[in-house]
């Protein structure tokens, strides 16, 4: 073979793996690609499951407060309740106080009342 026909074949063979290059990598980030969608489709499936789990749990759980502070409010004397319902203002400030009188108490590096 003269020198031009070699420079040929090796233009000709770089152009082969320049192109079987080419198409193995774009195989491979195809196959990437794929692996990640799949990824995260079964991690938005996890998820969802996990969610639903938790969802349940969490209205079993109010449904079982919600039941046993029904019971409380039942057993309250005094007619208490009917005096909250009727002035609800009143003892959400009532509340409020003692919630701060007792927060000043419990907490002495935050004393309120000094």
């Amino acid at each position: 073979m003269n020198q031009s026909n070699q420079d040929k074949q090796v233009e000709q063979d770089a152009a082969r793996v320049k192109k079987d290059l080419n198409t193995m990598l774009s195989n491979r980030v195809a196959q990437i690609t794929d692996d990640i969608e799949k990824l995260t489709g079964e991690a938005k499936d996890a998820m969802y499951g996990v969610a639903d789990t938790v969802k349940k749990d969490v209205v079993v759980r109010l449904d079982q407060y919600n039941t046993k502070a029904a019971e409380v409010v039942e057993n309250i004397p005094g007619g208490l309740v009917e005096k909250t319902v009727r002035y609800p203002w009143v003892a959400v400030s009532i509340a409020l106080v003692a919630g701060l009188v007792l927060g000043g108490l419990l907490k002495p590096s935050r004393q309120i009342f000094r």
